[in-house]
């Protein structure tokens, strides 16, 4: 079986943006998918209300890697609200498709922004 992989998604997982760790950052949150054995770590900083940086680590396929590069991109410099707007069919859109089996990245991608942006929300309370 093949997998009909954009060029823009072979693109970002050959040379993907914002992978790494952020040292002492303000949000940090784990996600996984436990029928897939994808996992992503997201850490990222704020200032003033802006997601001033945001990176991952990824353990997954091509697009795990994607998807989260993608979405690492769409909301660096966005207010949190903005952020919260994303919605998985963007980044789907973004990578022009992914074939079907692989649509779960993409979610899995925003579940993890949401993820962050609580962990941040709730860091903001105390």
């Amino acid at each position: 079986m093949s997998l009909n992989y954009t060029k823009k998604t072979l693109d970002y997982f050959l040379k993907p943006k914002n992978i790494g760790e952020i040292k002492k950052p303000d949000a940090s949150a784990t996600i996984g998918n436990m029928v897939c054995g994808d996992q992503l770590n997201f850490t990222m900083k704020v200032e003033k209300g802006k997601i001033k940086n945001i990176k991952f680590l990824s353990f997954g396929c091509a697009s795990n890697i994607a998807t989260a590069s993608v979405m690492t991109q769409a909301v660096k410099g966005k207010t949190i609200e903005e952020a919260k707007k994303l919605d998985w069919h963007d980044i789907v859109k973004d990578l022009g498709g992914l074939p079907q089996q692989k649509v779960h990245c993409s979610v899995m991608a925003i579940d993890g922004l949401k993820k962050l942006i609580k962990d941040y929300e709730k860091k903001l309370k105390k």
